[in-house]
């Protein structure tokens, strides 16, 4: 049982990854975009965004899928849970903390991932609009950056 928790945390949390970049791209600069539009041209009047919602938003299904787990004694779906949750402290740190600042305590790095990291945010940032985006990833990103990266 603890075998089937381990792949259900790492196929979720790996798993996020592509449901995060369809969600970005399909839902955020779709049909959400009035909540997701200040993150791209924020005036740092304050420090909540609208688009802080998502955070709320994204962890119900962890919370559910752990709360079930737990209650109704279904080890794979408690790990499912563990795998989105782990998947968003990891969105916080690497999008919040290191790539926005929010928080000062990544300032800076010379690691080529986390380089190729903040390179592909901030190409996907230089457009302010709903549509004509590009590397909607966070963890995963085109292998251009990657190739950037190398070359710093």
């Amino acid at each position: 049982m603890l075998l089937l928790s381990l792949i259900a945390f790492l196929g979720a949390f790996i798993g996020m990854e592509g449901m995060a970049w369809l969600v970005h791209k399909y839902v955020m600069h779709g049909f959400l975009w009035v909540l997701h539009d200040d993150h791209h041209y924020r005036d740092d009047s304050g420090f909540f965004e609208k688009n802080d919602a998502f955070f709320l938003i994204f962890s119900i299904p962890g919370m559910a899928f752990i709360f079930s787990g737990v209650f109704w004694q279904i080890p794979p779906f408690t790990g499912l849970g563990l795998g989105i949750t782990a998947y968003g402290a990891c969105y916080f740190l690497v999008h919040d903390v290191f790539i926005h600042q929010r928080f000062k305590w990544f300032r800076s790095s010379n690691n080529r991932y986390l380089r190729a990291v903040r390179r592909a945010h901030k190409v996907h940032h230089k457009n302010i609009n709903k549509h004509d985006g590009q590397s909607f990833g966070m963890l995963f990103f085109p292998m251009q950056f990657w190739r950037e990266a190398k070359s710093k």
